[in-house]
């Protein structure tokens, strides 16, 4: 191979580790949102518990009727 063909790639191969990169980072951000989601419906449905505590009955009715 030339040379020049040898640095062309290699341009390309940084080019697709920059993007990756900034990819990796955009799925390292909505994993981190995912976790705050979590912990603030498991705070919600604590709160629901001690409020109507047949929430607590109810609610794996409601994630059936959800998911079906």
């Amino acid at each position: 191979m030339k040379e020049s063909d040898l640095k062309e790639k290699l341009g390309l191969l940084e080019k697709e580790l920059v993007t990756l990169s900034d990819k990796l980072g955009s799925v390292d951000d909505i994993k981190e949102a995912v976790a705050d989601l979590q912990k603030e419906i498991k705070g919600l449905k604590l709160f629901l518990s001690r409020v109507h505590p047949e929430f607590k009955e109810q609610f794996p009715e409601l994630i059936k009727k959800l998911k079906g």
